[in-house]
């Protein structure tokens, strides 16, 4: 070996010595993280030792109420009919390249899931119409708590409330506890028990945000929309699920979400319990639903309409439109009469009025309490089954607007409205009005819901035959009055009362 190999050696050696001694000494005192042998003492004395009896009450009482109500929840499955994936020339182009047999386009069945609550020990269980709907031929599947499935049948369906009733075949079930839903609070514990997201057996708590909602789920005039409203955890499939109070007893059924994404965003919605009673009896004993209607268009009535009609306040629900051969008809309800109760139960909301109508029968009687022209007197009205109405479309004719000769806008409310030709009156089947032919955006009348197209039959309940007539009426409100106005929507004929304020 060479000097100089000898030198660089040495100067190698000290160099690592020192690294090493400069090492051990920035250790020193320090103890290194390496595995111990000695086992961890986690602590385990709670944070809070006094817990008050109340808080202890509580957690025992939900503890308790998910191991009572759960079992009586059940998970439902539900293959619908076959639908094709693709359109039959996509199909030809795929078999031009793959041959007959390619498997890729065969029809495929639709499946969703849901929830359901046991009502029965033989096996009768409650769901939403929307879980079974469209259901195939033995396409209904149920799993139990305790992993046993059964093919279910569908005993009946009621659109109207979104409750359907399926039965399985089965002895000794355990049954939901049922409670009473006009006795629910705004405020009040409960908890939503179902089937979310694939996970079963979920049970998640709130309270009653809200009662009688109207959120219009299904877009049908007949729907009897009254929810209880909970910020109880509600997701796709919850549907059918329990809502349970404090006592472990079901209030509703929970039936949807309001949500921009599909998924849960604070609020969910359940179908009182006392008016699914009442539906799943008809659908068990009869297979469908029998249900007794006025026949009438009504709506909440708000402050202007108040003022307009001549009401003290805002209060019981507008008939709008009556049917021709209803019953509220025969009765002789008329369009802008005021119901403040049924039976001397106050209502002043449509949707409690449809409620409480909702839950009779063809042929039984109710009493109405009604509001006209300053006078408030009593209507008896025997109730019918449901009729449809005729629906005729219709849409003015460019000559037909082109021949009219008076034009007017009454900037002060937004509305531009024209004369009727003949030929637009034979159409629609009426003897009077004026066309709406422009409503301005954000206007008092379009905030109040006139749009392009609608025909002014009445204003200030006096007859309109042209713009003229019109015109002089609303020459002579000052800024602050209110005008009830009558129209027509051609497309529907229905009937609609519509309070405008003069600016």
């Amino acid at each position: 070996m060479s000097k100089k190999s000898i030198i660089a050696s040495a100067i190698l050696l000290i160099v690592s010595i020192t690294f090493a001694v400069i090492l051990i000494a920035s250790f020193n005192g320090k103890r290194l993280l390496v595995a111990q042998t000695q086992q961890i003492n986690f602590k385990t004395t709670p944070p809070i030792s006094n817990l008050s009896n109340d808080a202890k009450g509580i957690n025992d009482t939900f503890v308790e109420i998910s191991k009572a109500v759960t079992p009586s929840v059940v998970y439902i499955e539900v293959t619908g009919e076959k639908k094709s994936t693709k359109n039959e020339n996509d199909r030809k182009n795929f078999e031009f390249f793959f041959g007959p047999d390619f498997k890729f386009f065969d029809d495929i069945p639709q499946q969703g899931s849901g929830s359901g609550v046991i009502i029965s020990e033989d096996g009768y269980i409650i769901t939403n119409n929307h879980v079974v709907k469209g259901a195939a031929d033995k396409g209904i599947r149920v799993v139990l708590t305790d992993k046993r499935e059964f093919t279910a049948k569908l005993v009946g369906t009621d659109p109207n409330t979104d409750v359907a009733v399926i039965k399985i075949d089965a002895d000794n079930l355990t049954v939901a506890a049922i409670g009473n839903s006009d006795e629910v609070q705004v405020g009040q514990l409960v908890l939503a028990i179902g089937n979310p997201l694939g996970l079963n057996n979920t049970v998640t708590s709130g309270i009653v945000s809200a009662l009688g909602r109207n959120i219009n789920i299904s877009n049908d005039s007949y729907a009897i929309n009254n929810f209880i409203q909970t910020d109880a955890a509600i997701n796709p499939g919850n549907s059918g699920g329990a809502l349970v109070d404090i006592n472990g007893l079901v209030i509703g059924i929970n039936a949807a979400i309001k949500s921009n994404t599909g998924y849960y965003q604070g609020y969910g919605f359940a179908i009182p319990i006392n008016l699914v009673k009442n539906v799943a009896n008809d659908l068990i004993k009869y297979g469908k639903i029998e249900r007794g209607y006025i026949g009438v268009s009504i709506k909440d009535v708000d402050s202007k309409e108040a003022k307009g009609l001549g009401l003290d306040k805002a209060k019981g629900v507008l008939i709008q439109n009556i049917i021709e051969g209803s019953a509220g008809d025969e009765a002789g309800l008329q369009t802008g009469d005021v119901i403040l109760s049924v039976n001397g139960k106050e209502v002043n909301a449509a949707n409690e009025l449809q409620t409480i109508i909702g839950s009779k029968k063809p042929g039984d009687e109710v009493t109405l309490k009604i509001f006209r022209d300053g006078n408030t007197f009593d209507k008896t009205v025997k109730l019918k089954a449901r009729t449809e109405n005729n629906i005729a479309e219709f849409s003015p004719r460019g000559e037909d607007i082109k021949e009219k000769s008076i034009q007017k806008n009454f900037d002060n409310i937004g509305l531009t409205v024209t004369d009727l030709t003949n030929s637009m009156k034979k159409e629609l089947n009426i003897e009077n009005g004026v066309y709406v032919k422009e409503v301005k955006m954000l206007s008092e009348a379009y905030k109040r819901g006139f749009r392009e197209g609608l025909v002014i039959m009445e204003a200030d309940k006096e007859k309109i035959d042209n713009v003229s007539q019109l015109n002089e009426i609303l020459e002579n409100k000052k800024p602050g009055d209110i005008v009830v106005f009558k129209i027509i929507i051609p497309q529907t004929k229905d009937i609609r009362l519509i309070a405008v304020e003069i600016l």
